[in-house]
């Protein structure tokens, strides 16, 4: 089943965007993203959850444009600091801060800490202009790394020692990160029950003007 009207991904990240449309090449649905449309009012993440942040984006993407949307919000939250850097794990060290600062303040925040334990969570939403949104989760467990290792991926990937696979996410190849990772579970989720993503996205778009 195909639908009527493009699924818009609620980022203007190039590797998300690329992620989604290589993991829906598959199905029946064109796929746009906050690029192909003029200036957009900017979404304020403040919410509590991953989950919260994911379905404000969403929901207020499909408002605004009228189309159904697709966001995510991720991060890593870790034991021994009660969950931080969590929702603010983007602007741990500051609102304009880079991966850098982000994991040079994490280091020290573990400066001499024996619990390692870490998981990076990733929740994506889709919702339609007006009414519900369905949720997919993923989780990958880990450890914080001593020092950075790595040249691969983004953010805490340097840091995020995966023990399966005796490697930090940055030391991985793409191909392996996103086999393992939290997106890479709550993607391959939301593909296995794309079907009935579908069908669910075509019944509430029917009852919505178009």
């Amino acid at each position: 089943m195909g639908l009527d009207r493009p699924l818009v991904i609620a980022t203007r990240n190039q590797g998300k965007i690329l992620e989604f449309k290589s993991l829906l090449k598959d199905f029946d649905i064109e796929i746009k993203s906050l690029d192909d449309f003029g200036p957009l009012p900017e979404i304020e993440e403040d919410g509590q959850t991953f989950e919260d942040n994911a379905v404000k984006k969403a929901r207020f993407t499909a408002r605004i444009l009228g189309l159904p949307a697709l966001a995510d919000d991720s991060g890593l939250v870790v034991k021994a600091l009660g969950g931080l850097p969590g929702v603010y794990s983007a602007r741990y060290a500051g609102d304009h801060a880079d991966d850098a600062a982000n994991n040079r303040k994490l280091l020290e925040a573990m400066k001499g800490i024996r619990n390692r334990e870490a998981s990076f969570v990733c929740v994506i939403a889709i919702a339609v202009p007006r009414g519900p949104a369905l949720i997919y989760e993923g989780t990958c467990d880990g450890l914080i790394a001593e020092e950075m290792r790595g040249n691969n991926g983004f953010g805490y990937d340097p840091l995020f020692y995966y023990p399966p696979l005796g490697k930090t996410f940055a030391e991985m190849s793409a191909e392996d990160k996103n086999r393992v990772s939290h997106r890479g579970k709550a993607m391959a989720e939301l593909r296995q029950e794309f079907d009935k993503v579908l069908i669910w996205l075509h019944q509430r778009l029917e009852e919505e003007p178009f």
